[in-house]
Order: C-alpha cells, then structure tokens, then sequence
C-alpha cells in the first residue's frame, strides 16, 4: 500500500506540472485566436470604409475582400503566406490597411498582399508603416480620374447575370462601370421580372447573391441593391433608344451569342445611346482579347467593337505566354475538359451536332474547340503551333484545361514551377495566373475563382529530357471568365483606376 501511495504522489508531481502547461498554451492558443479574429474584424472594416468612402479597392494576391467573412480573410492570410514563402499576418494587413485609410489618394485598387510582403522584405529601411505606404503609392496621385461609364447587358443568361452581380456588388459609389439597363426579348410583365429577379437573387452553382433585388412592375425595372437597372424588350439591337432611359455613350455587353461578327455586332452603334460594344464570345473580323495578353495592342479610342474571346482560350493564353516567353513552344495540343453548357440536351433528342444531342449529365461528349487557334490572335507567335480538342463532362461549372507542349529550350519541373509563380506574383499577367499549391485540387475547389488561369503546380509533369512539359489549368468557366469581360469592359471604357500589384 505505501509503494501504491509513493508511486501515485510520485506521478502527480511528474504530469500535474505538464497537465498546467498544455492547459496553459491552450488558453494562450484562445487568446490568440480571439485577438486574431477581433484584427480581422477591424480589417473588415477599414476594407469597407476605403471601399465605400472612397472607392479604393483593397484585395489580397488578387483575392476580392469585400464581403468577405472573418473565417475566409483568415484563410486567405493562410494561402498568402504559403505562396510567397513568408507569414503574412492580419495584425500587419491591419496596420497596412490603416495607414493607405489615412493617405489622400484618387479611386484605387491596391493588393495588400504585396505591400505586406514588401514591408516584410524592406522593414529595415522604413520607419512606420505608414512612411512605407506614402512611399510606396506616391504615383497614386498622378493618375488623372475617370469619368463613369453607363453599361447595358445585351442578354441576360448565365455570363450576363454573373457580370451583373458582379458589377452591382462593386458599384461602390459608382465611378466605373454603372449597370443602367438589361435588354432581353419577349414580354415584360411582374411574372417575367419576378422570375429575373429571382434567377439573379439564387444560383446554384455561385450561391446567393449578396444584395437585394427588388421588382419595380410600374417602371419595368430591377431594383438591385437600392439603384435601378431598367429591363427592356427588343428583338433587334437598333430597334432601341437608350437615351430614353437616361443612358448616354454607353457600353453594351452582349452575351446572347446572337451576333458574332463586326457587321451583326455594328447594329447596336445604331441605338441612341450607345458608343462601344463588347462581346462575350468569340468573334470574327473584330479584336479577340485576353485581357492581361493583347489588350493593349487596341486603343479604345479607335476600335468600337471588341470581343472578350472564350473562357478555355482566356484560360491557356495566359500561361501559354508565359511558357513561350521563356522558353518558346516549338508545338502542342490542348485538351479542355469542359463543363457542360446550356446547349447541349438534358437528356438524348436531336440535335445539330451528334454528340452534344446526348445527354449532358450522364455523358463525357467528345466535340470541337476552337481555342487553340484562337490563341494565335492574341499571340501570333504560336499560329499553327498548337492542335485542340475538348471533352464535355457532367459537371456544371470548372474545366481543365491540358497543355502537352514540346518546348524550344529545355526545363526542369523546379523552373516551371518558377517561373509560373513569378509571373503570378508580378507584371501584367498576375490577375490572370493564380498559382495552386494545394495537393487536393479538384473542379468544384475553383468555383468563384477571379483569375481565368489556376495553374496545378502539383500536377505539373516535366519529362525526363526537359523538352516536353505538361500543364494543368483549371478555370471557373463561368466566373473566372465574367471577370475577363469586367477587366476588358473597364479597358475599353477607360475607366480602369491607379493600381498596385
């Protein structure tokens, strides 16, 4: 008994003292997180207050934070600190946030990631965080302002009412690009309004829409986060006067696919009320643009009529520049594998191309596309370089695409990998290339992402003579290309602000 009694006291004093130091960490481990979580809420905050009191955008390596949750702001952070090797802390994007809040500076869309990993790197040569800030956004306040920009969607189906959301979610206080009008065929009563507005409120792929949308019958109109977008009828384009509406120089988005080439898209420069036209489709006889690639090569001030290409050619020409930039591509073949779209069939019944008469849900179809000759209009370099195909399987929403290229000068799977994060971190294409790191990626992990180009680079294959390389891109298809069409849309509206990336 008394050996029982001595190995008991014995142990106490061994595991009580251990037993108060995990209890200990854990409380720390709480108080951590609250204070986390009480920084993050501040950082919200000064988010929205640059937003709406000032219209500078603050996004993180090219993540939206507006609307953001506490819990995604901090995985965010996460995802940041694992892409530039480095911690990058909330109580840090706070400060940083704080000290542009102070700055007097025009409309502005600033990544706070990057200035976080710069005041990293560069601590020792400022003082505070707000003498870094003032340095570092000096030319914000050379920029000239812009003027706002009137927007009609020409068509209201999965593009249109995407970009719709998109453009109300960041009206702000309306110095861009100001949705006034959605044109749509057909009759317009309370039942048809009611069933827009209720396709524009629920989604069931991007989830709810984060604001009101409200039927005003009388009017002929969606009230949509407290600002009327008029809803109008036409079955051609030059049948309408947008100045009726109050709507002047405007630029129409038209993603009905109806129209496709210069003289059919030139209809609508005959409406009242309209300066510039864009389409969100392949186009022939009129600019193909991928945003971040070629849109520089046209000047808004003298070209009408442009079109934002494809989802899968605004997904591949992205990276396929970077690959041919630095390595030259000597040739290639692109396999999409593609969600499927509204115009296939639900289920088998006829159809003017065989396959896609089968139904979309049950079957992978095999049919054509036309990306990889589209690539070559936004670089001619690779004109005949590259063969395509595509896959249609039954997913609603995020592709993939595949790039199996034989390069001119050979790599190795580190200097991909490299070379594809580098440009996703600076230069023009970092809002078009978002490089994954996770192990795990699937389709429906890319649903709502911004960039049209996720680079896998744990999928990336180099093959042993480093003269053959194949490439994993997943693109939201849907949301990932609205995003191009905005980028495009601001471009051709010049209405793009001062930005720091």
């Amino acid at each position: 008994m008394k050996y029982i009694i001595f190995a008991a006291n014995f142990e106490n004093q061994i595991f009580k003292p251990y037993l108060m130091s995990i209890s200990e960490t854990y409380e720390k481990e709480l108080a951590f997180q609250a204070d986390r979580r009480r920084a993050t809420v501040e950082f919200i905050k000064t988010v929205s207050d640059l937003w709406y009191d000032k219209s500078i955008e603050l996004v993180l390596f090219r993540n939206q934070l507006i609307d953001r949750t506490v819990s995604e702001i901090l995985n965010l952070h996460e995802y940041a600190g694992k892409f530039v090797q480095k911690p990058i802390s909330i109580f840090d994007s706070v400060e940083i946030a704080q000290a542009i809040k102070a700055l007097d500076i025009p409309p502005s869309k600033i990544d706070i990631g990057k200035l976080t990993f710069e005041y990293h790197i560069e601590d020792n040569t400022y003082n505070s965080a707000q003498q870094f800030v003032v340095d570092k956004l000096k030319d914000a306040k050379k920029t000239n302002g812009v003027i706002p920009k009137d927007v009609v969607l020409y068509g209201f189906g999965r593009i249109g009412r995407i970009v719709a959301r998109e453009l109300m979610v960041k009206t702000g206080k309306g110095s861009q690009l100001r949705l006034r009008a959605i044109v749509t065929r057909g009759q317009i009563d309370e039942t048809v309004l009611e069933k827009r507005a209720s396709l524009l409120r629920n989604d069931s792929i991007h989830g709810d829409f984060h604001g009101t949308v409200v039927v005003d019958s009388k009017n002929s109109a969606l009230i949509i986060n407290g600002t009327t977008v008029n809803v109008i009828s036409a079955n051609a384009p030059e049948d309408i006067d947008y100045t009726k509406y109050g709507i002047f120089d405007a630029l129409v988005i038209d993603n009905t696919g109806a129209f496709r080439d210069e003289e059919a898209l030139s209809r609508h420069l005959e409406s009242k009320g309209v300066e510039k036209v864009l389409l969100t489709a392949p186009g022939k006889g009129i600019p193909n643009i991928v945003h971040g690639v070629n849109h520089k090569e046209y000047d808004p001030d003298s070209v009408s009529v442009f079109s934002a290409a494809s989802c899968t050619t605004n997904a591949i020409t992205p990276i396929l520049k970077v690959i041919d930039d630095s390595y030259g591509v000597k040739s290639g073949h692109l396999e999409t594998i593609h969600a499927y779209t509204n115009d296939q069939n639900l289920v088998d019944n006829m159809h003017n191309k065989y396959r896609r008469g089968r139904a979309a849900a049950l079957n992978m179809v095999i049919t054509e596309t036309g990306a990889g000759q589209a690539v070559s209009k936004a670089l001619p370099n690779l004109d005949g370089k590259l063969t395509s195909n595509a896959i249609r399987v039954p997913v609603p929403n995020g592709s993939l695409a595949i790039l199996n290229l034989e390069l001119e000068n050979p790599t190795s799977l580190d200097g991909v990998n490299s070379v594809m994060k580098k440009y996703a971190l600076e230069g023009d294409l970092v809002e078009q290339i978002k490089y994954e790191l996770s192990d795990e990626l699937v389709s429906t992990d890319i649903v709502g992402s911004s960039a049209p180009a996720i680079y896998d680079s744990k999928a990336t294959i180099v093959r042993s003579n480093g003269a053959n390389v194949v490439l994993y891109i997943w693109y939201d298809n849907e949301y990932g290309y609205s995003h191009q069409v905005i980028r495009l849309a601001k471009y051709i509206a010049k209405v793009r602000r001062y930005t720091y990336y």
